[in-house]
C-alpha cells in the first residue's frame, strides 16, 4: 500500500470499530446496550491496535492529525508529508463513519435519544465548560503523544504485536481520562464522524453541537505540539 491508501484504510478500520462499541453501547435493542465505558475504552483499545496493525509498514500508523503533526514538530516527520496524511485520515474517518451508521441503521431507527445517537459520532463533555473541556483535551492528547515518542524511541519489539503498546496506552488514556470530555484525542475522530452525522439521513438525530466541535479539534493538536516541544526539551 501507498503511504496515503495505509492512512486512509487504517483509521476506516479504527473509526469503523471504535465508533461501533459506542454504537452497541448506546443504541437501543443492541447485544451491548448500557455495557458501559470500559466496553467502549477495550473496543477503542482493540481499534487502534488493528488500525495501526494494517498501516504501521506503509504509513508508520499515525491515524491521527494531531500525531502527524506531532511528529513533524519533532522533526521526525516531513512537513509537506503532513497535509496528504491529514487528508487519508479525514477520508477514511468518514468512511468508517458511513460504515458503522450501515451496520447500526435498524438500531438508530429505533433509537430516539438524540444525545445517545450523536454520542455514536462524536465526542461531549460530562460538565459542560469549554475552558475546562479544552484543558482535559489538551492533557490527556499530551500524555497520549508524549507517550507515543518514547515508545517509538524503544528498541524492544514485538513482531506481529508491535501494534499492542499504543492500543494498551489508548485503554490507559480511555479508563484514566476518559470521564469529563470522552477522550477524542485525535482531531479526525471527532470532526469526520460530527459531519457525517450532520449529513447521514438518521431518523431523531437533533444538531450536530458545533459550537462544541473546536474542542476536540484544538485541545489534541495543542496537546500534541506540547508533547513535541516537551521531547525534543528532554532529549536535548
Amino acid at each position: 500500500m501507498s503511504p496515503f491508501i495505509a492512512e486512509l484504510t487504517g483509521t476506516a478500520v479504527l473509526i469503523t470499530l471504535g465508533l461501533g462499541v459506542v454504537a452497541n453501547v448506546l443504541l437501543n435493542e443492541t447485544k451491548g446496550n448500557n455495557a458501559g465505558l470500559i466496553v467502549i475504552a477495550f473496543g477503542w483499545a482493540i481499534a487502534v491496535f488493528v488500525g495501526v496493525y494494517i498501516s504501521a509498514d506503509a504509513s508508520g500508523a499515525h491515524l491521527n492529525p494531531a500525531v502527524t503533526i506531532a511528529l513533524a514538530v519533532a522533526g521526525k516527520f516531513e512537513w509537506d508529508k503532513v497535509p496528504g496524511y491529514l487528508l487519508a485520515q479525514f477520508i477514511g474517518a468518514c468512511i468508517g463513519s458511513g460504515l458503522t451508521w450501515l451496520a447500526y441503521k435498524d438500531h438508530f431507527n429505533k433509537t430516539t435519544n438524540q444525545g445517545a445517537i450523536l454520542a455514536v459520532f462524536s465526542t461531549g463533555p460530562a460538565i459542560r465548560n469549554s475552558f475546562s473541556n479544552l484543558l482535559t483535551e489538551t492533557v490527556a492528547t499530551f500524555v497520549f503523544v508524549l507517550s507515543i515518542f518514547f515508545i517509538q524511541k524503544g528498541e524492544m519489539k514485538l513482531g506481529a504485536l508491535d501494534a499492542l503498546p499504543v492500543a494498551l496506552l489508548v485503554l490507559g488514556v480511555g479508563v484514566s481520562m476518559g470521564g469529563p470530555t470522552g477522550y477524542a484525542i485525535n482531531p479526525v475522530r471527532d470532526f469526520a464522524p460530527r459531519g457525517m452525522h450532520a449529513v447521514l439521513p438518521i431518523a431523531n438525530k437533533g444538531t450536530s453541537d458545533w459550537p462544541y466541535a473546536w474542542i476536540p479539534v484544538v485541545g489534541p493538536t495543542l496537546g500534541g505540539v506540547l508533547a513535541a516541544l516537551t521531547y525534543r526539551y528532554l532529549l536535548s
